[in-house]
């Protein structure tokens, strides 16, 4: 055989071989099935416990030229304001991404407010207890000159909620390692109020009466799978110990 042929022949068959590898261990977005096909507009209750929307407040948006960043990477927003008996009011922006792969990350609260001429005065990691698991959030003060706006929020990549950060590149990873690019979903709540631990406070209680009125499949989504055994141990271990500290009868 003509040495040079063969030389060929072998470059041709390992690069035919490297193509098929890289290909293999390339990260596909998975096609969600149509059970789990869903609608942010229909997932979130209009009213839930003493809330109601209320359309003459609408959440921060946008300015043009992040909007047209924000359409590459979600599939779906949602953008309310629900106002309460007491006169509360909470602004909540969902966004969805079916693709969390390293160009479409979901936008994070941090950089829409910072780039819309905010200062973020506080930034802080916390953890929101809910009926269903801690839910690790962030908690963010962003201002911007008299308005001052206390900001909660938690993602989800793939089933579950994680920190972000190093935490939220790692979970990406995992998926990647895995064939797989994850969704994500970004949930925020905000309040205009000079003190924000009340506001928080505001915020947590709506958080739970929004997840305490949603279908079991809704939350889910909104929280994560991971969070659920958690939740649903809880009661098990309790009742355990309970059995076992109980005195023997008969």
């Amino acid at each position: 055989m003509n040495r040079r042929f063969a030389i060929s022949l072998v470059l041709g068959v390992a690069m035919a071989g490297t193509s098929l590898l890289t290909g293999a261990l390339t990260p596909k977005a998975r096609v969600p099935q149509a059970h789990e096909q869903f609608s942010l507009e229909s997932m979130i209750p209009q009213r839930f416990g003493d809330w109601t929307i209320d359309p003459t407040v609408v959440p921060l948006q946008p300015d043009p030229e992040q909007q047209s960043v924000l359409e590459k990477i979600y599939d779906q927003t949602l953008s309310r304001t629900y106002v309460n008996r007491e006169g509360q009011r909470v602004m909540l922006s969902i966004a969805y991404g079916g693709d969390q792969s390293k160009a479409l990350q979901l936008h994070l609260p941090e950089v829409c407010y910072v780039a819309q001429g905010f200062q973020m005065v506080k930034d802080q990691e916390g953890e929101l207890p809910t009926g269903f698991g801690e839910l690790p959030v962030k908690r963010l003060v962003a201002r911007l000159h008299e308005r001052n706006e206390p900001i909660t929020y938690w993602i989800t990549i793939g089933e579950h909620a994680t920190k972000t950060g190093i935490q939220q590149k790692l979970r990406r990873l995992a998926y990647g390692l895995s064939g797989e690019i994850p969704d994500g979903m970004l949930v925020r709540v905000s309040t205009i109020q000079a003190n924000d631990t009340q506001a928080w406070r505001v915020q947590d209680r709506f958080v739970t009466d929004m997840l305490g009125n949603m279908a079991p499949r809704d939350r889910t989504r909104l929280l994560g799978a991971g969070l659920a055994p958690a939740a649903e141990a809880a009661p098990a271990q309790a009742q355990s110990r309970h059995a076992a500290q109980a005195p023997a009868r008969g």
